[in-house]
């Protein structure tokens, strides 16, 4: 390609929504960091903050070229554009926008997916077991996952889309899925919470919570509309799609929650958004949006379902990462195979459509293969850092607050909450000269 077939509108289109992207991580941080105890807050939203660092490092260096420089064995890249080699010629162009424009966007997904994990080992991880995870998980999976899933080369790219031409328009299999199955694995690895069922584990403010999912959702549209990669009818048809999947499984999720437990929740309301928008990540390119309705609407509620499987099979998944990421990314993958037309943009049948079963099959293969490898080595990896550097602190730190343990900070200073000297109960009274007290320097007692 030369020059002349760089489209500004496009280019414009796929930085501005990688961007979306980026904030999308920052989102999840507050929507996990709402989530878990006041103890470990800072060290929850930390696991998010520290992926955006540690995975651009990896992404510059040698992850871009893995996933899509080339292909060796129709798993992985090659090591010809190590450190972004050559891309910073005009003559890089990835379809009509410079490469480097692709190279921003797809680090922002590489980003996100690791963080994903972080939520089902809530409140007793350590951090650097935390980062050495991120690292080998990010190289021995979403690498390769990412480029048998999106590097498409005519039939010689990734065996997932170029060659079994499963859809995964923007990562129902590559992210989510992906993600949710290292979670139940590290979930396993680290084992459960001390007190988990017996001890209140509630959210220590709906607040961040609400906050992190409006974020998320706002970002989506870059994450799912963005992939489009162009500013065009595909990506009117993708926004329009993960609106109303969205919408609608926050009704599903709340309809089941009235129904099980009597009351809509705050919580039930942010999670339903988020198994929406999951479920709708694979399938937004593939569905009209009637069909976007009917598929969020029921995500919504088998995700509600979902949440609840990790009490009766005995996982500690901290934040539901097993619920809402696996079996939302396994349900809007496999609704392709029944809800999936001609007519929208990734143009395949599935069964309700009179394209039998067929492409129904190809995702199921594509979803059970990635989720047992993430799954396998996800677990091995996490065994073996526990071993090593060790993966989850100590008892008396978990007690204590992983915050303070792991960070040596706390997210809440109590005793000057007011902003105002004196005004902590904590505080002892001095008398001052006209006579008033007020709060000693020395309180005595440290946040």
């Amino acid at each position: 390609m030369t020059l002349m077939e760089i489209n500004a509108g496009d280019t414009a289109w796929v930085l501005a929504s990688a961007a979306l992207v980026m904030l999308m991580t920052p989102g999840l941080a507050f929507f996990y960091g709402g989530m878990v105890r006041m103890k470990s807050v800072l060290n929850m939203m930390m696991m998010s903050f520290i992926t955006i660092a540690v995975v651009t490092v990896l992404w510059v260096v040698v992850g871009y070229s893995l996933t899509f420089a080339g292909d060796t064995g129709h798993v992985i890249g090659d090591f010809s554009e190590v450190g972004l080699k050559g891309l910073l010629a005009p003559e890089a162009v990835a379809g009509t926008t410079p490469t480097l424009a692709f190279v921003a966007f797809q680090l922002m997904f590489a980003i996100i997916t690791p963080a994903l994990i972080s939520g089902a080992i809530a409140d007793r991880a350590t951090f650097r077991g935390w980062i050495a995870f991120v690292v080998g998980w990010t190289l021995l999976v979403y690498f390769p996952v990412a480029h048998s899933v999106w590097f498409l080369d005519d039939g010689n790219g990734g065996w997932i889309g170029d060659k079994l031409k499963a859809i995964d328009f923007a990562g129902g299999t590559a992210v989510h899925l992906n993600a949710g199955a290292a979670a139940l694995a590290l979930a396993i690895v680290l084992g459960k919470r001390i007190g988990w069922k017996k001890d209140p584990m509630r959210p220590h403010s709906l607040p961040l919570v609400i906050l992190g999912a409006g974020l998320l959702w706002f970002g989506w549209f870059g994450f799912n509309a963005g992939s489009a990669l162009s500013a065009g009818t595909t990506a009117a048809v993708t926004f329009v799609n993960t609106q109303a999947a969205t919408a609608a499984a926050v009704i599903g999720w709340l309809i089941v929650e009235r129904i099980r437990h009597g009351k809509a929740t705050t919580l039930g309301m942010a999670s339903g958004a988020v198994a929406g928008l999951v479920a709708i990540t694979p399938s937004c390119g593939a569905v009209t949006p009637v069909g976007a309705l009917i598929l969020g609407v029921v995500a919504g509620a088998v995700c509600c379902f979902a949440v609840s499987l990790k009490y009766k099979l005995g996982f500690d998944d901290s934040l539901d990462v097993v619920g809402v990421h696996l079996v939302g990314g396994l349900f809007g993958s496999l609704a392709i195979g029944f809800l999936g037309t001609a007519a929208a943009p990734s143009a395949v049948d599935g069964l309700f459509y009179g394209g039998g079963v067929t492409q129904l099959g190809k995702q199921a293969l594509a979803n059970v293969v990635v989720g047992l490898y993430s799954f396998t080595v996800a677990f091995i990896l996490g065994k073996v850092i526990d071993l090593t550097i060790g993966f989850r602190v100590k008892e008396e730190d978990e007690i204590a607050g992983v915050d303070q343990v792991e960070h040596a900070e706390t997210a809440y200073d109590f005793l000057g909450a007011s902003g105002l000297r004196g005004h902590s109960p904590l505080a002892r009274p001095t008398e001052t000269e006209n006579g008033t007290t007020e709060a000693s320097e020395k309180e005595g007692v440290k946040a």
